[in-house]
């Protein structure tokens, strides 16, 4: 499908995403990139990489709909995050209030679901953008820094099924355990949080390891699993041994960093399946 389409709108979230997506979608051919990027979220550079940038209030639905509409876009992808405090917190205009309204449970995937299927009423299809991002998606046996032993083996198993199962409840798509304890789960706070939690509670000797998910059935036209750098040095920082993604559904930002912090921290990071097996 990605060699089909010509043009395409963006809608951004903030850190690198945006940014790493206009670059791959350039390499890979795609011909006119037009952004809706939101006050305060945005990395501004992205300017540089679009053909042209609109920016918006977050919650100004109706004008991100005429954005697109009157430049003739008809597929848009939604990658970057917005800040859970910003997306509950925002002051929609009318068009964004009226779908608030309908929802009975309001929580990122329900509104990001009725923001596309708003988008589809108007002409404007959401699609994935994991098309453009598969250089950046790690397969089966993916391995950085530290090989795990098999006491972390046994827990990177054990987390990723209690993952898989708090993903189900739509609570939050991480955890962090040790030595076959949950010391934290993800939820409202986001996965930097969870991980801060888990490394607080691990004790002087740290060593936990965390594991993101993605959730069964997921979306991925938004909400992509995604970790970077930044994820990686949080982990750090928190004293954690390991850090572990879903793969085949996970973005890693930023490689080279992740490969040097990895390499200089005898820190693993590595992928997982619901097929993986203890060592």
């Amino acid at each position: 499908m990605s060699a089909e389409i010509q043009e395409i709108g963006i809608i951004a979230g903030n850190r690198s995403l945006p940014l790493t997506f206009a670059r791959e979608a350039r390499k890979l051919g795609l011909k006119r990139l037009m952004a809706v990027a939101f006050e305060n979220e945005t990395d501004p550079t992205l300017a540089d990489l679009v053909d042209e940038i609109v920016w918006l209030k977050v919650g100004q639905f109706g004008k991100m709909i005429d954005a697109f509409k009157s430049r003739g876009i008809t597929k848009c992808v939604m990658v970057g995050q917005i800040a859970p405090k910003n997306l509950f917190d925002l002051r929609p205009d009318f068009k964004a209030a009226m779908l608030l309204l309908r929802l009975k449970e309001k929580n990122a995937h329900t509104i990001f679901g009725a923001i596309a299927d708003e988008l589809q009423k108007e002409g404007i299809e959401l699609i994935e953008a994991t098309p453009w991002l598969k250089s950046i998606i790690p397969g089966d046996d993916f391995q950085l820094g530290n090989k795990p032993d098999k006491s972390q083996m046994e827990d990177v198993v054990f987390g990723f099924k209690i993952a898989k199962a708090v993903s189900r409840l739509d609570i939050g798509q991480t955890v962090v355990v040790k030595n076959g304890v949950v010391l934290a789960v993800e939820a409202f706070e986001g996965t930097d949080e969870c991980i801060a939690r888990g490394g607080k509670l691990s004790g002087k000797d740290g060593g936990a390891i965390a594991i993101k998910v993605a959730k069964e059935k997921h979306d991925m036209r938004f909400d992509i699993p995604c970790i970077g750098s930044q994820t990686v040095q949080n982990c750090i920082n928190n004293r954690l041994s390991a850090l572990v993604i879903e793969s085949n559904k996970t973005l890693i930002l930023d490689m080279d960093k992740v490969k040097e912090l990895t390499k200089n921290n005898r820190f693993s990071l590595l992928t997982i399946c619901e097929e993986s097996k203890i060592i």
